[in-house]
């Protein structure tokens, strides 16, 4: 709304065709002739201005003004209200990291001293299949060594002997391995685990069960193998349980995927390969 275009105000009202120009114009004499109602020998005068159309132009303003900051203050506040909610639920979505540190402390080569929650049985279930996935579990004293550290005294007990017989001399020549689990001379054995996710099954303070979906690596990189390094997906599923200040397993069992179709790139040497496994470390993982 304009004020100039309130009655009498503006265009210049009521001065059209009295015979003066603001643009050039000259000045002449004008009579005004009585119109036998005013009396004063001018004719009829224009009512005074009511001033209460000018307090209420400001007000509605003044109102109008008020509305929008109002709405600008709400949309603000429902901005961050959303962005607050998208935050929170990418913080507790199932596939993003917590940000937190998993644990400072080591028992052997295997991280230890996780914390006693959700996030701690997580970070537990992922390192565990690290280990229980490294080239030290060809070898039976590390092998002995990684078991005790994973599971409770009672559950590595009733390990020990399967898992002998299982990684067997006849097994370990498959993998060309000699006896000792150890590569022929220049060539290296590849085993490695690593965690794509972790989905938590069940929790309840004292006991867990987490499912770990990962992409491992096996195989035998040098001159002349006959197994060439090669991927494979699988979940693996450990039931935790809290002891000694420490998540630790009781039991496991693995199956085959989800695995991903195949990607274009070509397979690497095994040069290539050997030289990647000693100059890429592993990591210590955390949900």
């Amino acid at each position: 709304m304009s004020l100039g275009d309130e009655d009498g105000y503006g265009n210049d009202s009521g001065r059209t065709g009295d015979g003066y120009s603001t643009l050039g114009g000259t000045r002449q004499t004008r009579t005004r002739l009585p119109d036998g109602e005013g009396g004063d020998g001018y004719g009829p005068r224009r009512p005074p201005r009511n001033s209460r159309s000018l307090i209420t132009v400001i007000g509605v303003v003044v109102l109008l003004l008020a509305a929008i900051a109002f709405a600008n203050m709400g949309g603000g506040s429902g901005d961050d209200d959303a962005r607050g909610n998208n935050d929170k639920k990418a913080n507790t979505s199932p596939t993003s990291a917590t940000g937190t540190k998993p644990v400072t402390g080591k028992t052997g080569t295997i991280p230890s001293g996780f914390a006693h929650d959700e996030q701690g049985a997580q970070s537990a279930a992922s390192n565990f299949a690290v280990a229980l996935g490294s080239v030290e579990m060809f070898k039976k004293d590390s092998r002995h060594s990684i078991v005790d550290s994973v599971y409770t005294a009672q559950a590595a007990g009733k390990l020990r002997a399967p898992q002998d017989a299982a990684y067997s001399p006849a097994f370990l020549d498959k993998l060309g391995l000699d006896a000792d689990g150890n590569a022929p001379q220049g060539s290296t054995f590849v085993s490695r685990t690593v965690p794509v996710g972790t989905k938590l099954e069940s929790f309840d303070g004292h006991t867990a069960k987490v499912s770990v979906w990962y992409m491992g690596l096996i195989g035998m990189s040098g001159p002349g193998s006959t197994d060439p390094v090669r991927t494979s997906w699988k979940t693996w599923t450990v039931e935790l349980t809290w002891t000694n200040e420490d998540w630790k397993a009781v039991s496991d069992s693995q199956k085959d995927g989800p695995a991903p179709v195949p990607g274009d790139v070509a397979a690497s040497t095994s040069d290539e390969i050997s030289k990647a496994v000693e100059e890429y470390g592993g990591f210590t993982y955390a949900r």
